[in-house]
């Protein structure tokens, strides 16, 4: 197993005097039902990281798999010493899956990077070098996206231009969740105790020195995708409620147009009440206006209603994740990993 770092060499972000003291990376893979591309992701992983001078550590969070995905992870983990495995109890989904990871780390410096091979492991390299020079977040950038659809395209580009338009916090155009993470922004990030996570944009609003690293995404190199359209719409609607109250100041402007129409229509009826009889006849204009009113009400209620669900889930105040099992962290090293809800815990079960 790998030596426990000193603390000595946990220096803070920010210098690049303290990025030539650190020397341990740790790399988090989600993986979903990924055993088509597992052995393939883990010799790309360890055939890039183990010349690098610095310590390393992999640690894969198995989401829920209902396929062969744990038995290969148990297979990896005895094969490699680097290998560390979470698996959670059920799926909770992507961005929760990463939470669980970083909360598993113990490295100076952080990788998350799909299972998929779609972001390519070598890119991780000028993640290192960048966080050496002194930055504390270096993200990847898609300038192509091969092997998808374009209408996949569109929604994506149109979904970062529309969250940025919405929220107060920028989110770069065209990134994931592939990125190199300063301790300092783990720590940061694992302190905010949100149930409905959107990492990316957690990520942003925290600030520290960010930098772009662009890359071409390549298509998938097995298996199916794991975000089909509504898990796609979902997801975008977690970004944007979770980063913008828009919608409600929205919902407070369309309620007041409508009140304004209501009252021109008022005046309209009176008008041809007693100015010109019979000028408007039959019903077919005042069932036009309830059915348009009544939608924008339910509309309305709609949006309020996805900030009170949020609300009620935060107040139950449940485990962000529960772990099934977990292999490769020695006693004293899971007294240090964390769930940003420590109730998780429970559930914890040793292999």
């Amino acid at each position: 197993m790998s030596p426990p770092l000193l603390e000595g060499q946990r220096a803070r972000g920010g210098s690049a005097e303290a990025g030539r003291l650190r020397t341990r990376l740790s790399v988090v893979v989600p993986c979903a039902n990924e055993q088509e591309v597992l052995r393939e992701t883990n010799r790309r992983l360890v055939a890039l990281l183990e010349p690098m001078p610095l310590d390393f550590e992999i640690v894969y969070v198995d989401d829920g798999s209902t396929d062969s995905t744990p038995d290969l992870l148990r297979e990896l983990y005895t094969q490699h010493d680097r290998v560390r495995v979470v698996r959670l109890s059920r799926n909770f989904g992507h961005q929760v899956a990463i939470t669980a990871g970083l909360a598993h780390t113990s490295g100076d410096a952080v990788v998350v990077i799909d299972a998929d091979l779609q972001d390519p492991p070598e890119v991780i390299s000028e993640f290192v070098t960048r966080w050496r020079e002194g930055y504390d977040v270096v993200y990847g950038t898609r300038t192509e996206r091969e092997g998808e659809a374009a209408i996949k395209l569109w929604t994506a580009k149109a979904f970062y231009r529309f969250i940025n338009l919405l929220s107060e916090t920028h989110i770069p155009l065209d990134v994931g969740d592939f990125r190199l993470m300063d301790r300092a922004v783990v720590e940061a990030l694992l302190s905010m105790p949100e149930r409905d996570r959107f990492v990316r944009g957690m990520v942003s609003w925290l600030g520290f020195s960010q930098i772009a690293v662009p890359y071409r995404r390549a298509a998938r190199l097995a298996g199916a995708t794991k975000f089909p359209l509504l898990k796609m719409l979902r997801f975008a609607a977690d970004g944007i409620v979770s980063f913008s109250v828009v919608p409600l100041r929205l919902a407070t402007w369309l309620g007041l147009i409508s009140s304004g129409l209501a009252i021109l229509g008022i005046l309209w009826a009176l008008f041809t009440k007693f100015f010109a009889p019979g000028l408007v006849r039959g019903w077919t204009s005042v069932v036009i206006a309830v059915f348009f009113f009544g939608g924008v009400q339910l509309s309305c209620l709609g949006m309020i209603g996805e900030y009170i669900g949020r609300i009620y889930g935060e107040s139950k105040h449940r485990p962000l994740y529960v772990v099934r099992e977990r292999m490769g962290f020695q006693t004293e090293n899971l007294a240090a990993t964390r769930n940003p809800q420590p109730r998780a815990r429970t559930g914890d079960a040793e292999p």
